[in-house]
């Protein structure tokens, strides 16, 4: 029942988040002719292709070492050379995949649309072990200690050991009857496992044993309709030294203590996508399009970039000191992070929904359609 109502709920959410065609304020912001300042050099392409999937995805890039994989609707898992882009391996896994891959201490794992969860080897795409969740997977897989974790659309994360993927603990969150299609990605902070969920919860537990340590609210459920009272954390939990950061739609953007899940600080403010941290800000996608930054220590407003506005922006980055963004288009943009103004633009195919990575000097972009963009500026080397 839960996945029917999530069903419902994205294409409630899709409706609100879509451009309306007979109102054109309602459009994404066309983009204004800039001359790119900063000089933008693609150092490889690369695509995993497949079927285009007709809804939300969780599929993105994950690095670990000189490696980066992939993996596509179709049930393809890939490695590249993370820097000249040389396929490594290809590997077909006989499932519509729907989240990952997560990639860590040798093991690759991704999830798909019917709860199976496949764990490959780093080094060649051997299969390592299958296993099975009763909820559709939309967020990659972490790894770490020992335990791989995984979200269910249910409410469930699951702790399964990453010698065999049977089930070390699951722990259970009430979530709505209606929300977002998507699910928070888990990450492994320390001897923790932190995740968001789509109560506008963030908890974390024993990574060992699933005992509860902590849990915050990102914001709480306003309004007199199911839709307005979408509270979801959807997006990743950046950890940043001995903080930790999370955004929830409809809801606040938070700094956590990352021990205790004492809130710092709180702001309101709506994001599906995510944010990224830099040693003095707190940067946003928010649900509208705008790019915001926030100072780190204070959660004070700093500047919004509003010339993106329902464009649909992924997570934004910090690249060289820089702060990046893809959009609906596949269009890749610099932002200063003193002032938010626009540095550079270039295309990374289409539609980007997954955030850019920053490895090996690189900046990696993984479209909606499959498609592996390496890019390098001087101040990302």
């Amino acid at each position: 029942m839960k996945h029917v109502l999530l069903r419902v709920a994205a294409l409630a959410s899709m409706a609100a988040f879509a451009a309306c065609s007979s109102n054109k304020a309602d459009k994404p912001t066309p983009l204004v002719k800039i001359e790119n300042r900063i000089d933008i050099k693609r150092v490889w392409h690369a695509s995993v292709g497949g079927e285009k999937p007709k809804l939300r995805l969780g599929l993105g890039l994950a690095v670990d070492g000189n490696r980066v994989f992939a993996a596509s609707y179709s049930g393809s898992v890939e490695a590249f050379d993370l820097a000249t882009g040389r396929r490594l391996w290809r590997r077909e896994v006989r499932a519509p995949l729907s989240g990952g891959p997560g990639a860590a201490d040798g093991l690759v794992v991704v999830g798909a649309a019917k709860g199976q969860i496949v764990a490959l080897a780093e080094s060649d795409g051997a299969v390592r072990w299958r296993t099975r969740i009763n909820a559709e997977i939309l967020s990659a897989p972490a790894v770490g200690g020992g335990i791989v974790l995984v979200h269910g659309v249910d409410g469930r994360l699951h702790g399964l050991m990453a010698a065999n993927g049977s089930e070390s603990w699951v722990i259970d969150q009430q979530v709505p009857r209606l929300s977002l299609r998507g699910s928070g990605r888990p990450a492994v902070v320390g001897d923790l496992a932190v995740c968001g969920f789509d109560n506008g919860r963030v908890v974390a537990v024993s990574l060992a044993s699933g005992a509860a340590a902590w849990e915050a609210a990102a914001g709480q459920s306003r309004g007199s309709t199911e839709l307005q009272r979408l509270i979801d954390v959807d997006s990743s939990i950046v950890v940043a030294d001995d903080d930790l950061f999370a955004v929830a739609y409809q809801g606040r953007v938070v700094r956590l203590a990352r021990e205790t899940g004492q809130i710092i600080w709180g702001r309101d403010l709506s994001s599906y996508r995510g944010l990224a941290v830099d040693s003095a800000a707190v940067y946003v996608s928010s649900s509208e399009g705008d790019v915001v930054r926030h100072d780190r220590a204070s959660g004070a407003e700093q500047w919004r970039q509003k010339a993106l506005e329902r464009r649909m922006l992924s997570a934004p980055v910090v690249y060289g000191g820089d702060i990046v963004v893809g959009d609906l288009d596949g269009v890749i943009h610099w932002l200063d992070p003193a002032n938010g103004a626009f540095l550079a633009r270039a295309s990374g195919g289409k539609r980007i929904s997954s955030p850019p990575v920053v490895a090996g000097g690189l900046l990696l972009t993984f479209s909606d359609f499959g498609e592996i963009n390496a890019f390098r500026t001087a101040s990302g080397n």
